[in-house]
């Protein structure tokens, strides 16, 4: 999603644009400066797994030799760094320059393992220009690959117009909850549950689980054995995110993880206030005390504090809801993303 609204904002800005991916991307926009190739991958019985990373170099590999392509910005270091190397080394005449960014699972779980790490490493080391989403995972890149490469920060956005506040809560309405996230173990989705049930046992409040994922039916499992099953509601993967968020009186997003903080994000800039653990990436995202607060991680008790806090203070909740939306627009908006991209691109160009 990243991707595709930086590429959509280049694109109105009057550059032009290329899409590579296995299928349609998610919020996308077709221009005339626009144009999505898909990859397709032929399954032979010849191989047990398809190889989509050769189809990818070779999708790119002929975007670079009839699309005059100046940049190969690629998302993700496995497998994306090296099919970009590999086309560029298919297409000799092409002066396209790689630009690699990396979020987090390529780095911190895929990229780590050593089954792959040297790949990774050559990954990184062979793209003109490597940009982490957080200086967390900066500089975990760096003690993870042992490498020297210079890692610059390109922080991930938000489309403020699209992500406002919307009507929160009024006296005497019930208060609304809400976790997003793919439901694996890593996104902590049963703490959630759990801090809930702490927090709101007396408070007329809802939880809202969006999205879908491994743990989701246990999380369901688990609001029944705590006694709050009428108050937890799964509402499955929605597109349109911000329609859940702008009317949210509190985000718990207790990750173990967390290499930025994309949901975190996108809450605070609809005015939503943020509690989670203070881990990776997020405290980067989250100004403490202002905009949410974070607290040790694992720490279920003290999470369920913090939000009864804030879910019993109308006074707390506005004002880290006026300066969540104040620093969603000052610190992370799209036009700052792209001038900072733009730059990037132009500096790599140049050399």
């Amino acid at each position: 999603m990243v991707a595709t609204e930086l590429g959509i904002a280049l694109a109105e800005k009057g550059h032009d644009i290329h899409f590579l991916a296995y299928a349609e991307p998610l919020r996308i926009s077709r221009t005339s400066r626009v144009q999505v190739h898909l990859v397709e991958v032929s399954a032979y019985p010849l191989f047990k797994y398809p190889p989509y990373d050769l189809a990818l170099a070779s999708k790119m590999r002929e975007l670079l030799v009839h699309e005059e392509i100046d940049i190969l910005h690629v998302h993700y270091a496995i497998p994306h760094a090296i099919c970009a190397y590999l086309a560029r080394q298919m297409a000799p005449e092409s002066k396209a320059r790689i630009v690699t960014t990396l979020h987090g699972t390529d780095i911190t779980v895929v990229g780590s393992d050593a089954a792959y790490l040297d790949v990774t490493r050559f990954g990184i080391e062979n793209s003109d220009r490597v940009l982490a989403v957080s200086a967390y995972l900066a500089a975990e890149t760096c003690r993870l690959f042992r490498t020297h490469k210079e890692i610059l920060i390109a922080p991930n956005f938000v489309d403020t117009a699209r992500f406002l506040p919307g009507p929160k809560a009024a006296p005497g309405e019930t208060l609304k909850v809400v976790h997003v996230s793919n439901f694996r173990p890593v996104k902590r989705p049963l703490d959630v549950v759990q801090a809930f049930a702490l927090a709101c046992k007396d408070l007329d409040a809802t939880l809202t689980l969006v999205g879908d994922g491994p743990q989701l039916e246990s999380c369901m499992e688990f609001a029944r054995k705590l006694g709050v099953t009428d108050r937890v509601h799964a509402l499955g993967t929605v597109q349109d995110v911000e329609t859940v968020l702008a009317t949210a009186d509190l985000l718990l997003q207790p990750s173990g993880t967390e290499s930025f903080g994309l949901a975190a994000l996108e809450a605070i800039s609809c005015g939503t206030p943020v509690i989670g653990y203070q881990i990776g990436g997020l405290p980067e995202v989250i100004v403490e005390g202002k905009t949410g607060f974070l607290v040790a991680f694992r720490d279920v008790k003290a999470l369920a504090a913090r939000a009864r806090e804030v879910l019993t203070s109308p006074q707390l909740r506005a004002s880290l809801a006026q300066e969540g939306r104040r620093d969603a627009v000052e610190r992370f908006n799209v036009h700052r993303s792209v001038e900072r991209h733009e730059a990037i691109y132009f500096e790599v160009l140049a050399h």
